[in-house]
């Protein structure tokens, strides 16, 4: 099978491939949660007084986001260049999120704080509100801090460069146009 998606049928297949992927990552990273001392909780912020989440929630809400999101990002994979694109910028966000929970996992705080800024700011250059940034990034973390928390990072991410990209760089620009005349 090719990934030329050329057909409905062809995306449909991808898209359920993608899913099944990621719902056996999720149930391998359970299954080797489960047999090295339980299935992890995280609480929300870090904060012990407010509610933890647990990563059992990833085989449900992981390949939930996967299809989901993967509806979003293949129906704009029609070319070459542009599934180069896609897959770039899904790893990239893989990246970004192994970077951030490294830099949390070894204690680095000042770290975390950098890698966290840097994707953050390049939500200015690049359009990292596409489902294929937020997808990559919460398959990135989601092995060490669960789904969820990546979820709710990712988003808040996705919706700031979303409203920096298409509000704030539009508005700005009808504003020197309208000063300009």
């Amino acid at each position: 099978m090719s990934l030329a998606l050329t057909t409905a049928a062809d995306t449909r297949r991808v898209r359920a491939l993608l899913t099944i992927l990621v719902a056996l990552l999720a149930l391998a990273h359970l299954a080797w949660q489960w047999t090295h001392g339980g299935i992890v909780s995280h609480h929300l912020l870090a904060n012990p007084d407010l509610p933890s989440v647990s990563n059992g929630w990833g085989i449900v809400s992981l390949p939930a986001l996967a299809w989901i999101l993967s509806g979003r990002f293949l129906r704009r994979a029609t070319s070459g260049p542009a599934k180069r694109a896609i897959l770039i910028a899904a790893l990239g966000a893989v990246c970004a999120g192994i970077g951030l929970s490294l830099a949390f996992s070894l204690g680095t705080p000042d770290h975390a704080a950098v890698v966290l800024l840097a994707i953050l700011l390049s939500g200015i250059a690049l359009p990292t509100y596409r489902a294929e940034y937020l997808l990559g990034f919460v398959l990135g973390m989601a092995w060490t801090f669960g789904p969820i928390l990546p979820i709710l990072v990712g988003s808040v991410l996705a919706l700031s460069s979303f409203l920096v990209r298409r509000v704030a760089w539009p508005a700005m620009g009808w504003a020197v146009a309208r000063l300009r005349t």
